[in-house]
């Protein structure tokens, strides 16, 4: 038996605050109908899948999480919210009857398709030469094996600002004396 002033006791409380923060910001997020608090909810869900980062010993991709989704992302869909227009003359509709029970269809079939993809796949075993998460390791790793990757990444990322600005832009209506 664990006790929880042990240093396992301890770690596993630790893990189960981190996992219960990404859980509640995931619900606050998914739930929320102001787009503020949604974004709030993403926040703390990105929050806590950098602790998860950082429990699982990769200290450079828990800060990398909080730089890009948290400071970047998150802070961009907010200026997104600012510069949209605050009185759109419509409103969006809550869709039809038919939205949900599709929508948990669609998802099901997702699950079930990538599930059995899984477990008839042939994996491979761990590699002999483990990557010890050292700054110096990732680095080699993103400039020599994962080179097109990491490009590819930010130029989503970037396509995705540049997206985000446009619609948000769309949305204005001209005031003033132009």
């Amino acid at each position: 038996m664990v006790s929880l002033f042990s240093a396992e006791g301890l770690s596993s409380l630790v893990f189960v605050f981190i996992v219960i923060t990404t859980v509640i910001g995931a619900v606050i997020a998914t739930h929320s109908e102001r787009l503020i608090r949604a974004v709030t909810g993403l926040a703390i869900c990105f929050i806590g899948v950098a602790g998860l980062y950082y429990y699982l010993n990769s200290p450079f991709v828990a800060l990398m999480e909080m730089l890009i989704y948290v400071g970047a992302v998150c802070v961009t869909i907010v200026f997104a919210v600012m510069l949209a227009d605050p009185n759109p003359e419509r409103e969006a509709g809550k869709g039809s009857v038919f939205t949900g029970p599709l929508s948990f269809a669609l998802g099901f079939i997702l699950f079930w398709g990538l599930s059995a993809l899984a477990l008839k796949t042939a994996w491979q075993g761990p590699a002999t030469r483990v990557n010890d998460g050292s700054l110096e390791e990732v680095g080699k790793s993103l400039l020599t094996h994962y080179s097109m990757a990491f490009e590819l990444i930010s130029v989503v990322l970037l396509l995705a600002i540049i997206g985000a600005l446009v619609l948000a832009r769309q949305g204005r209506t001209p005031t003033g004396g132009e």
